[in-house]
């Protein structure tokens, strides 16, 4: 017997919300691997010339220290978006699916607050060191600069989770109707 089931709004074929939401956590995850990806570059190189008497690469801890500073917030929307944190439903596995369901929602939306929350801190502190002009010692660069993906990856990370607990409050409005 065939029945019709609702998509998940995180799968393909979900509303055109959730598909662009895919897309931008997989481009922000790809973009932080991408730098994570140069960093070792970075790193292999400076190690081979140094070895080869060719000279390391200047400040290339500093660029290593930025990067991934940087780059960290940028898988967490991704992360968000899979539910890939850490859940302890030890407790709740006897529970009914739809008594599980809102204590997701309810742990959803903490995280959505969480994740405004840590944006919002790390723009005034993204303004404040900026505000202090603090640079790298050996490339001079503005530490400040740090900031803004870190402030990308949160506040995507808010805007995700925000839009998961709308989806669990009205799923019909989420619904795409399609047959799987």
């Amino acid at each position: 017997m065939s029945e019709r089931l609702p998509v998940e709004a995180g799968q393909e074929g979900g509303t055109l919300l959730s598909r662009t939401l895919r897309v931008l956590c997989t481009a922000l995850a790809g973009l932080g691997g991408l730098v994570v990806l140069g960093a070792s570059v970075t790193v292999a190189v400076s190690v081979i010339g140094a070895t080869f008497g060719f000279g390391a690469v200047r400040g290339e801890f500093e660029l290593v220290e930025l990067s991934c500073a940087a780059c960290a917030s940028l898988f967490l929307p991704l992360c968000q978006l899979s539910k890939g944190h850490v859940m302890v439903d030890v407790f709740t596995n006897w529970l009914p699916r739809a008594t599980n369901r809102s204590i997701d929602a309810v742990w959803t939306f903490l995280f959505a607050l969480a994740w405004a929350f840590l944006c919002w801190e790390l723009v005034q502190g993204m303004i404040d060191m900026r505000g202090y002009g603090d640079q790298t010692m050996l490339l001079r660069a503005p530490i400040w600069w740090v900031y803004l993906p870190a402030i990308l990856g949160t506040g995507m990370s808010a805007l995700v989770a925000a839009v998961q607990v709308l989806e669990a409050a009205f799923p019909r409005s989420f619904r795409t109707g399609i047959e799987t």
